[in-house]
Protein backbone atom coordinates (compact mmCIF):
# COMPACT_ATOMS: atom_id res chain seq x y z
CA UNK A 1 0.00 0.00 0.00
CA UNK A 2 1.35 3.85 -0.95
CA UNK A 3 1.50 6.15 1.59
CA UNK A 4 1.23 10.03 0.76
CA UNK A 5 3.71 12.70 1.00
CA UNK A 6 2.35 16.30 2.38
CA UNK A 7 4.87 19.07 1.47
CA UNK A 8 4.07 21.96 4.07
CA UNK A 9 4.85 25.33 4.73
CA UNK A 10 6.09 25.80 8.28
CA UNK A 11 5.73 30.04 7.91
CA UNK A 12 8.30 31.85 8.84
CA UNK A 13 9.12 31.47 12.55
CA UNK A 14 6.13 32.00 14.48
CA UNK A 15 4.32 28.86 15.31
CA UNK A 16 1.27 30.43 15.64
CA UNK A 17 1.36 31.27 11.56
CA UNK A 18 0.83 27.47 10.66
CA UNK A 19 -2.09 26.97 8.43
CA UNK A 20 -5.38 24.64 9.82
CA UNK A 21 -4.24 22.30 7.11
CA UNK A 22 -0.70 22.40 8.00
CA UNK A 23 -1.36 21.63 11.76
CA UNK A 24 -4.02 18.43 10.95
CA UNK A 25 -1.61 17.14 8.73
CA UNK A 26 1.36 17.37 11.73
CA UNK A 27 -1.13 15.92 13.75
CA UNK A 28 -2.38 12.94 11.51
CA UNK A 29 1.27 12.44 10.20
CA UNK A 30 3.34 9.19 10.71
CA UNK A 31 6.83 10.48 9.71
CA UNK A 32 7.35 14.20 9.80
CA UNK A 33 10.82 15.27 8.04
CA UNK A 34 11.78 18.71 8.83
CA UNK A 35 13.85 21.49 8.13
CA UNK A 36 16.20 23.42 10.35
CA UNK A 37 14.72 26.72 11.63
CA UNK A 38 11.70 24.97 12.65
CA UNK A 39 10.30 25.89 15.87
CA UNK A 40 10.01 23.19 18.70
CA UNK A 41 6.16 24.10 19.50
CA UNK A 42 5.50 22.86 15.53
CA UNK A 43 7.19 19.85 16.12
CA UNK A 44 5.10 19.11 19.57
CA UNK A 45 1.84 19.10 17.29
CA UNK A 46 2.85 15.98 15.45
CA UNK A 47 1.10 12.54 17.05
CA UNK A 48 3.18 11.37 20.05
CA UNK A 49 3.38 7.84 17.37
CA UNK A 50 4.96 9.67 14.66
CA UNK A 51 8.78 9.76 13.60
CA UNK A 52 10.63 12.93 13.47
CA UNK A 53 13.67 13.38 10.95
CA UNK A 54 15.77 15.85 11.11
CA UNK A 55 17.28 16.99 7.61
CA UNK A 56 18.26 20.90 8.13
CA UNK A 57 20.80 22.52 6.22
CA UNK A 58 22.73 25.56 6.70
CA UNK A 59 25.81 26.86 4.77
CA UNK A 60 28.49 24.19 4.22
CA UNK A 61 26.18 21.84 6.67
CA UNK A 62 23.73 19.52 4.94
CA UNK A 63 22.62 16.61 7.35
CA UNK A 64 21.15 15.01 4.23
CA UNK A 65 22.08 15.91 0.50
CA UNK A 66 18.99 16.83 -1.38
CA UNK A 67 18.81 13.98 -3.30
CA UNK A 68 18.64 11.78 -0.36
CA UNK A 69 15.58 13.93 0.86
CA UNK A 70 14.17 13.39 -2.03
CA UNK A 71 15.14 9.24 -2.17
CA UNK A 72 13.70 9.69 1.56
CA UNK A 73 10.04 10.93 0.96
CA UNK A 74 9.69 8.34 -1.49
CA UNK A 75 11.11 5.39 0.44
CA UNK A 76 8.80 6.25 3.50
CA UNK A 77 5.66 6.77 1.15
CA UNK A 78 6.43 3.64 -0.28
CA UNK A 79 6.11 1.90 3.34
CA UNK A 80 2.66 3.01 3.36
CA UNK A 81 3.11 6.00 5.79
CA UNK A 82 1.51 8.69 5.94
CA UNK A 83 4.46 11.49 5.41
CA UNK A 84 4.80 15.43 5.91
CA UNK A 85 7.69 17.29 4.59
CA UNK A 86 8.25 20.54 6.61
CA UNK A 87 9.24 22.99 4.86
CA UNK A 88 10.19 26.94 6.40
CA UNK A 89 8.29 29.35 4.74
CA UNK A 90 5.94 28.22 1.20
CA UNK A 91 7.27 24.92 0.38
CA UNK A 92 7.47 26.33 -3.78
CA UNK A 93 8.90 29.73 -2.70
CA UNK A 94 12.63 29.08 -3.01
CA UNK A 95 12.34 25.93 -1.20
CA UNK A 96 13.48 23.33 -3.27
CA UNK A 97 9.74 22.05 -2.79
CA UNK A 98 9.46 21.95 -6.48
CA UNK A 99 12.75 19.54 -6.84
CA UNK A 100 10.45 17.36 -4.03
CA UNK A 101 7.10 17.44 -6.01
CA UNK A 102 9.28 16.11 -8.88
CA UNK A 103 10.65 12.90 -7.36
CA UNK A 104 7.54 12.36 -6.16
CA UNK A 105 5.77 12.28 -9.17
CA UNK A 106 8.21 10.53 -11.17
CA UNK A 107 7.91 7.46 -8.43
CA UNK A 108 4.11 7.71 -8.77
CA UNK A 109 3.67 9.20 -5.07
CA UNK A 110 0.79 11.07 -4.34
CA UNK A 111 1.42 14.23 -2.76
CA UNK A 112 -0.37 17.36 -2.06
CA UNK A 113 1.21 21.10 -1.41
CA UNK A 114 0.57 22.91 1.39
CA UNK A 115 1.26 26.60 1.43
CA UNK A 116 2.64 28.24 3.99
CA UNK A 117 2.52 32.07 5.19
CA UNK A 118 6.13 32.65 3.17
CA UNK A 119 9.00 34.76 5.32
CA UNK A 120 9.33 37.35 2.74
CA UNK A 121 5.91 38.90 3.45
CA UNK A 122 5.67 37.89 7.12
CA UNK A 123 8.78 38.87 7.88
CA UNK A 124 8.64 42.95 7.14
CA UNK A 125 5.34 43.25 8.05
CA UNK A 126 6.30 41.92 11.86
CA UNK A 127 9.48 44.77 11.12
CA UNK A 128 6.48 47.15 10.40
CA UNK A 129 7.21 46.80 6.75
CA UNK A 130 4.71 46.55 3.95
CA UNK A 131 6.27 45.39 0.68
CA UNK A 132 3.66 46.98 -1.50
CA UNK A 133 2.03 50.69 -0.51
CA UNK A 134 -0.56 52.62 -2.97
CA UNK A 135 2.13 55.75 -2.85
CA UNK A 136 5.63 53.94 -2.63
CA UNK A 137 5.31 50.84 -4.20
CA UNK A 138 3.12 48.67 -6.77
CA UNK A 139 5.36 45.98 -7.21
CA UNK A 140 7.62 43.56 -5.74
CA UNK A 141 10.36 41.05 -6.39
CA UNK A 142 11.56 38.40 -4.15
CA UNK A 143 15.12 37.15 -4.88
CA UNK A 144 17.54 34.34 -4.01
CA UNK A 145 20.56 35.78 -1.74
CA UNK A 146 22.14 32.79 -1.80
CA UNK A 147 23.58 32.98 -5.53
CA UNK A 148 27.11 34.69 -6.18
CA UNK A 149 26.05 38.52 -7.92
CA UNK A 150 29.60 38.32 -9.43
CA UNK A 151 29.56 35.11 -11.31
CA UNK A 152 29.31 35.49 -14.80
CA UNK A 153 26.44 32.65 -15.48
CA UNK A 154 24.64 34.84 -12.57
CA UNK A 155 20.71 33.90 -13.52
CA UNK A 156 19.76 36.81 -12.23
CA UNK A 157 19.00 40.39 -14.46
CA UNK A 158 20.12 42.61 -12.45
CA UNK A 159 20.21 45.66 -15.07
CA UNK A 160 16.24 44.86 -15.00
CA UNK A 161 15.91 43.95 -11.24
CA UNK A 162 17.67 47.12 -9.95
CA UNK A 163 15.37 49.51 -11.12
CA UNK A 164 12.37 47.80 -12.83
CA UNK A 165 10.64 46.66 -9.28
CA UNK A 166 9.23 49.28 -6.36
CA UNK A 167 10.35 46.39 -3.35
CA UNK A 168 12.82 43.59 -3.17
CA UNK A 169 13.52 40.98 -1.15
CA UNK A 170 16.16 38.89 -0.67
CA UNK A 171 16.44 35.91 0.84
CA UNK A 172 19.63 34.07 2.13
CA UNK A 173 21.21 36.79 1.43
CA UNK A 174 23.52 37.69 4.46
CA UNK A 175 26.72 35.82 3.19
CA UNK A 176 26.73 37.92 0.01
CA UNK A 177 25.21 41.46 1.44
CA UNK A 178 28.02 43.61 -0.06
CA UNK A 179 27.89 41.96 -3.64
CA UNK A 180 24.45 42.71 -3.43
CA UNK A 181 23.92 46.31 -2.97
CA UNK A 182 27.25 46.66 -5.40
CA UNK A 183 25.63 45.12 -8.27
CA UNK A 184 22.00 47.19 -7.29
CA UNK A 185 24.11 50.33 -7.34
CA UNK A 186 26.33 49.64 -10.39
CA UNK A 187 23.20 48.82 -12.58
CA UNK A 188 21.14 52.23 -11.19
CA UNK A 189 19.36 51.37 -7.87
CA UNK A 190 20.33 55.24 -5.92
CA UNK A 191 22.75 54.87 -2.70
CA UNK A 192 20.32 56.83 -0.84
CA UNK A 193 17.33 53.98 -1.13
CA UNK A 194 16.18 52.26 2.21
CA UNK A 195 17.58 49.29 3.07
CA UNK A 196 16.09 46.92 5.84
CA UNK A 197 18.22 43.94 7.56
CA UNK A 198 15.40 41.20 9.43
CA UNK A 199 17.19 38.86 11.76
CA UNK A 200 15.21 35.92 12.76
CA UNK A 201 11.79 37.69 12.11
CA UNK A 202 8.70 36.34 13.98
CA UNK A 203 10.01 35.90 16.92
CA UNK A 204 10.84 37.65 20.13
CA UNK A 205 14.77 37.39 19.46
CA UNK A 206 13.91 39.90 15.96
CA UNK A 207 16.44 42.33 15.60
CA UNK A 208 16.43 45.05 12.32
CA UNK A 209 19.12 47.05 11.17
CA UNK A 210 18.34 50.04 8.75
CA UNK A 211 20.22 51.62 6.24
CA UNK A 212 20.83 52.50 3.03
CA UNK A 213 22.45 51.12 -0.13
CA UNK A 214 25.81 53.55 1.09
CA UNK A 215 25.95 51.96 4.72
CA UNK A 216 23.91 48.93 5.46
CA UNK A 217 27.13 46.77 4.80
CA UNK A 218 29.16 48.58 6.93
CA UNK A 219 26.19 48.38 9.66
CA UNK A 220 25.40 44.60 9.25
CA UNK A 221 29.20 44.50 10.15
CA UNK A 222 29.89 46.34 12.84
CA UNK A 223 26.74 45.09 14.51
CA UNK A 224 28.19 41.36 13.94
CA UNK A 225 24.31 40.44 11.89
CA UNK A 226 24.21 37.22 10.53
CA UNK A 227 21.80 34.60 9.14
CA UNK A 228 18.78 33.51 8.93
CA UNK A 229 18.23 37.40 7.88
CA UNK A 230 16.07 38.91 5.25
CA UNK A 231 16.96 42.19 3.48
CA UNK A 232 14.36 44.39 1.88
CA UNK A 233 14.92 47.33 -0.26
CA UNK A 234 12.94 49.85 -1.41
CA UNK A 235 11.00 53.20 -0.06
CA UNK A 236 8.61 51.09 1.97
CA UNK A 237 11.39 50.65 4.98
CA UNK A 238 11.33 54.62 5.63
CA UNK A 239 7.14 53.12 6.84
CA UNK A 240 8.77 51.29 9.31
CA UNK A 241 9.51 54.29 11.81
CA UNK A 242 5.82 54.79 11.57
CA UNK A 243 4.20 51.45 11.34
CA UNK A 244 6.91 49.46 13.54
CA UNK A 245 3.94 47.09 15.96
CA UNK A 246 6.12 43.68 16.64
CA UNK A 247 9.63 44.48 18.63
CA UNK A 248 8.31 47.95 20.22
CA UNK A 249 5.82 46.08 22.93
CA UNK A 250 6.84 46.76 26.11
CA UNK A 251 8.28 43.06 26.73
CA UNK A 252 9.34 42.55 23.78
CA UNK A 253 12.46 40.61 23.60
CA UNK A 254 12.25 39.66 26.91
CA UNK A 255 13.52 36.47 28.57
CA UNK A 256 10.91 35.07 31.19
CA UNK A 257 11.48 32.28 32.94
CA UNK A 258 8.62 29.99 33.59
CA UNK A 259 8.92 27.76 37.08
CA UNK A 260 5.47 26.17 36.69
CA UNK A 261 4.47 22.31 36.13
CA UNK A 262 5.23 21.60 33.02
CA UNK A 263 1.43 21.11 31.54
CA UNK A 264 0.63 24.07 33.13
CA UNK A 265 3.11 25.96 31.54
CA UNK A 266 1.99 26.53 28.39
CA UNK A 267 -1.30 29.23 29.54
CA UNK A 268 1.68 31.31 30.73
CA UNK A 269 4.02 30.75 28.20
CA UNK A 270 1.10 31.82 25.22
CA UNK A 271 0.43 34.95 27.18
CA UNK A 272 4.00 36.07 27.70
CA UNK A 273 4.92 35.60 23.71
CA UNK A 274 1.83 37.71 22.71
CA UNK A 275 3.27 40.14 23.91
CA UNK A 276 6.95 39.78 22.35
CA UNK A 277 8.83 37.94 25.42
CA UNK A 278 10.71 34.47 24.87
CA UNK A 279 9.62 32.36 27.54
CA UNK A 280 11.74 30.18 28.87
CA UNK A 281 10.37 27.02 30.54
CA UNK A 282 11.66 25.28 34.12
CA UNK A 283 9.24 23.73 35.65
CA UNK A 284 10.09 23.30 39.06
CA UNK A 285 7.31 21.86 40.49
CA UNK A 286 4.95 18.15 39.13
CA UNK A 287 1.66 17.65 40.18
CA UNK A 288 0.71 14.25 41.36
CA UNK A 289 -2.74 13.14 41.82
CA UNK A 290 -3.20 11.08 45.24
CA UNK A 291 -3.15 7.56 43.88
CA UNK A 292 -5.75 5.19 45.35
CA UNK A 293 -7.50 8.20 47.18
CA UNK A 294 -10.42 6.52 49.46
CA UNK A 295 -11.44 9.81 51.07
CA UNK A 296 -12.04 10.88 47.58
CA UNK A 297 -14.46 7.88 46.93
CA UNK A 298 -15.80 8.18 49.84
CA UNK A 299 -16.65 12.46 49.74
CA UNK A 300 -18.10 11.43 46.02
CA UNK A 301 -20.23 8.90 47.30
CA UNK A 302 -21.80 11.54 50.28
CA UNK A 303 -22.04 14.28 48.18
CA UNK A 304 -25.34 15.39 48.88
CA UNK A 305 -24.47 15.43 52.39
CA UNK A 306 -22.50 18.66 51.72
CA UNK A 307 -23.84 22.05 50.90
CA UNK A 308 -20.91 23.58 49.64
CA UNK A 309 -18.30 22.35 47.73
CA UNK A 310 -14.91 24.59 47.44
CA UNK A 311 -12.10 23.95 44.35
CA UNK A 312 -8.71 25.93 44.94
CA UNK A 313 -7.71 24.93 41.76
CA UNK A 314 -7.94 23.56 38.34
CA UNK A 315 -5.69 20.97 39.06
CA UNK A 316 -7.83 19.56 41.78
CA UNK A 317 -11.49 20.29 39.15
CA UNK A 318 -9.22 18.05 36.94
CA UNK A 319 -8.72 15.20 39.36
CA UNK A 320 -12.17 15.79 41.18
CA UNK A 321 -14.27 14.79 38.13
CA UNK A 322 -12.22 12.41 36.43
CA UNK A 323 -12.74 10.46 39.32
CA UNK A 324 -16.04 11.11 39.29
CA UNK A 325 -16.35 9.98 35.54
CA UNK A 326 -14.53 6.80 36.07
CA UNK A 327 -16.89 6.01 39.41
CA UNK A 328 -19.67 5.82 36.47
CA UNK A 329 -21.32 9.05 38.28
CA UNK A 330 -21.94 12.76 36.71
CA UNK A 331 -22.86 16.41 37.81
CA UNK A 332 -26.12 15.01 38.39
CA UNK A 333 -24.22 13.92 41.79
CA UNK A 334 -23.97 17.99 42.85
CA UNK A 335 -27.31 19.35 41.87
CA UNK A 336 -28.17 20.23 45.61
CA UNK A 337 -24.07 21.22 46.16
CA UNK A 338 -23.36 24.67 45.62
CA UNK A 339 -20.01 25.47 44.23
CA UNK A 340 -17.35 28.43 45.56
CA UNK A 341 -14.01 27.94 43.17
CA UNK A 342 -10.66 30.58 43.44
CA UNK A 343 -10.08 32.28 40.49
CA UNK A 344 -11.19 32.33 36.96
CA UNK A 345 -8.95 29.81 35.90
CA UNK A 346 -10.54 27.63 37.95
CA UNK A 347 -14.12 28.71 37.06
CA UNK A 348 -12.87 27.94 33.67
CA UNK A 349 -11.93 24.27 34.42
CA UNK A 350 -15.54 23.85 36.31
CA UNK A 351 -17.10 24.95 32.96
CA UNK A 352 -15.59 22.29 30.96
CA UNK A 353 -18.13 19.96 32.51
CA UNK A 354 -21.13 21.78 31.86
CA UNK A 355 -20.81 23.77 35.47
CA UNK A 356 -21.09 27.73 36.76
CA UNK A 357 -19.48 28.42 40.02
CA UNK A 358 -22.18 29.80 42.47
CA UNK A 359 -19.62 32.12 44.35
CA UNK A 360 -16.25 33.10 43.06
CA UNK A 361 -14.45 35.46 45.34
CA UNK A 362 -12.45 38.75 43.83
CA UNK A 363 -8.74 37.73 45.42
CA UNK A 364 -7.58 33.83 46.17
CA UNK A 365 -7.34 35.26 50.12
CA UNK A 366 -8.61 33.34 52.64
CA UNK A 367 -10.35 36.90 53.90
CA UNK A 368 -11.96 36.97 50.26
CA UNK A 369 -13.40 33.40 50.16
CA UNK A 370 -14.69 33.93 53.79
CA UNK A 371 -16.54 37.01 53.25
CA UNK A 372 -17.67 35.53 49.83
CA UNK A 373 -19.52 32.92 52.25
CA UNK A 374 -20.51 34.60 54.78
CA UNK A 375 -23.49 35.72 53.07
CA UNK A 376 -24.52 32.90 52.16
CA UNK A 377 -25.47 31.65 56.24
CA UNK A 378 -22.57 28.96 56.30
CA UNK A 379 -23.63 28.30 59.76
CA UNK A 380 -23.89 24.63 60.51
CA UNK A 381 -23.58 24.06 56.90
CA UNK A 382 -21.23 21.08 56.00
CA UNK A 383 -18.17 22.35 53.33
CA UNK A 384 -16.17 20.01 51.28
CA UNK A 385 -12.90 21.72 50.34
CA UNK A 386 -10.77 20.01 47.80
CA UNK A 387 -7.27 20.90 47.66
CA UNK A 388 -3.76 20.16 47.61
CA UNK A 389 -1.89 17.92 50.13
CA UNK A 390 -0.43 20.02 52.98
CA UNK A 391 -1.92 23.72 52.42
CA UNK A 392 -1.94 26.46 55.42
CA UNK A 393 -4.80 25.78 57.84
CA UNK A 394 -6.09 29.83 57.22
CA UNK A 395 -9.07 29.32 55.22
CA UNK A 396 -10.56 26.55 57.35
CA UNK A 397 -10.15 28.09 60.24
CA UNK A 398 -11.77 31.36 58.70
CA UNK A 399 -14.98 29.43 57.36
CA UNK A 400 -14.68 27.21 60.94
CA UNK A 401 -15.23 30.21 62.87
CA UNK A 402 -18.04 31.52 60.82
CA UNK A 403 -19.88 28.19 62.15
CA UNK A 404 -19.47 25.84 58.85
CA UNK A 405 -17.98 22.18 59.60
CA UNK A 406 -15.60 21.37 56.87
CA UNK A 407 -14.01 18.93 55.46
CA UNK A 408 -10.72 18.72 53.52
CA UNK A 409 -10.22 16.21 50.53
CA UNK A 410 -6.85 16.24 49.50
CA UNK A 411 -6.28 15.64 45.71
CA UNK A 412 -3.01 16.12 44.78
CA UNK A 413 0.67 17.00 46.29
CA UNK A 414 3.05 19.39 44.58
CA UNK A 415 6.69 17.47 43.89
CA UNK A 416 10.04 18.93 43.01
CA UNK A 417 10.03 18.17 39.36
CA UNK A 418 13.20 16.53 38.19
CA UNK A 419 15.39 18.83 37.36
CA UNK A 420 19.09 18.43 35.46
CA UNK A 421 21.32 20.86 33.88
CA UNK A 422 18.79 22.20 31.80
CA UNK A 423 19.43 25.04 28.96
CA UNK A 424 16.86 26.96 31.21
CA UNK A 425 18.90 26.44 34.57
CA UNK A 426 22.09 27.46 32.61
CA UNK A 427 20.97 30.55 31.27
CA UNK A 428 19.70 31.49 35.12
CA UNK A 429 23.30 30.43 36.30
CA UNK A 430 24.89 32.15 33.55
CA UNK A 431 22.75 35.75 34.13
CA UNK A 432 20.67 35.50 30.54
CA UNK A 433 17.19 35.50 32.20
CA UNK A 434 15.49 38.83 32.33
CA UNK A 435 12.25 38.03 34.49
CA UNK A 436 11.84 35.18 37.22
CA UNK A 437 8.22 34.47 37.62
CA UNK A 438 6.67 32.58 40.33
CA UNK A 439 2.76 31.08 40.40
CA UNK A 440 2.77 29.52 43.89
CA UNK A 441 5.05 29.06 46.89
CA UNK A 442 5.91 25.84 46.15
CA UNK A 443 7.49 27.06 42.88
CA UNK A 444 10.05 29.58 44.57
CA UNK A 445 10.59 26.60 47.11
CA UNK A 446 11.53 24.28 44.95
CA UNK A 447 13.96 26.95 42.77
CA UNK A 448 15.74 27.71 45.65
CA UNK A 449 16.40 24.16 46.93
CA UNK A 450 17.56 23.37 43.02
CA UNK A 451 19.87 26.49 42.94
CA UNK A 452 21.83 25.04 46.62
CA UNK A 453 23.96 27.82 46.99
CA UNK A 454 23.73 29.65 43.79
CA UNK A 455 20.18 31.28 44.59
CA UNK A 456 21.32 34.34 44.47
CA UNK A 457 21.15 34.79 40.76
CA UNK A 458 17.51 35.14 40.95
CA UNK A 459 18.11 38.59 42.49
CA UNK A 460 19.84 39.58 39.09
CA UNK A 461 16.27 39.54 37.64
CA UNK A 462 13.01 40.90 37.91
CA UNK A 463 11.23 38.80 40.38
CA UNK A 464 7.21 38.95 39.66
CA UNK A 465 4.96 36.89 42.14
CA UNK A 466 1.39 35.86 41.39
CA UNK A 467 0.09 37.43 44.49
CA UNK A 468 1.12 38.19 48.19
CA UNK A 469 1.79 34.89 49.77
CA UNK A 470 3.74 33.87 46.77
CA UNK A 471 5.82 37.16 47.47
CA UNK A 472 5.71 36.97 51.09
CA UNK A 473 7.70 33.00 50.56
CA UNK A 474 10.10 34.55 47.76
CA UNK A 475 11.23 37.35 50.09
CA UNK A 476 11.38 35.09 53.11
CA UNK A 477 13.95 32.97 51.18
CA UNK A 478 16.18 35.98 50.38
CA UNK A 479 14.62 36.75 47.12
CA UNK A 480 14.26 40.92 45.94
CA UNK A 481 10.52 40.62 45.06
CA UNK A 482 9.93 43.63 42.41
CA UNK A 483 6.61 42.71 40.73
CA UNK A 484 3.47 41.39 42.49
CA UNK A 485 -0.14 40.89 40.66
CA UNK A 486 -2.93 43.16 41.73
CA UNK A 487 -4.96 40.38 40.18
CA UNK A 488 -4.17 36.70 41.33
CA UNK A 489 -4.12 35.02 37.40
CA UNK A 490 -1.98 34.38 34.97
CA UNK A 491 -3.12 37.30 32.75
CA UNK A 492 -2.98 39.48 36.55
CA UNK A 493 0.86 38.62 36.12
CA UNK A 494 1.74 39.26 32.64
CA UNK A 495 -0.28 42.67 33.18
CA UNK A 496 1.50 43.46 36.24
CA UNK A 497 5.01 42.81 34.14
CA UNK A 498 4.10 44.90 31.74
CA UNK A 499 3.09 47.37 33.60
CA UNK A 500 6.51 47.33 35.26
CA UNK A 501 8.38 47.87 32.45
CA UNK A 502 6.21 50.70 30.74
CA UNK A 503 6.67 52.14 34.57
CA UNK A 504 10.50 51.91 33.97
CA UNK A 505 10.83 52.80 30.66
CA UNK A 506 8.60 55.94 31.60
CA UNK A 507 11.29 56.85 34.32
CA UNK A 508 13.65 58.97 33.60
Amino acid sequence: MRGKVYLVGAGPGDPELLTLKGARCLAEADVIVYDRLIDDRLIEKASSQGELIYVGKKAGQHTLHQSKINELLVIKAREGKTVVRLKGGDPFLLGRGGEEAEALVNADIPFEVVPGVSSAIAVPAYAGIPVTHRNMASSVAIVTGHEDPTKADSSIAWDKLSTGVDTLVFLMGMGNLEQIVKQLVKNGRPPSTPVAIIREGTSPRQQTLVGTLADIAAKASRCGFEAPALIVVGEVVSLRKQLRWFDNQPIFGKRVLVTRSRKQASSLSQLLARHGALPIELPTIEVQAISDNVELDRAITSLRDYSWLIFTSANGVEIFFSRLLELGRDSRDLCEVKLCVIGPATAAALGRYGLVADCIPPEYLAEAIADCLREENIAGRRILMARAESVPPELVNKLTQLGAIVDELALYRTVPAGISATDASQMLLAGQIDITTFTSSSTVKNLVSMLGKNGEVVNRTRVACIGQVTAATAARLGMRVDVVAKEHTIPGLVQAIIEDYQKNKETP
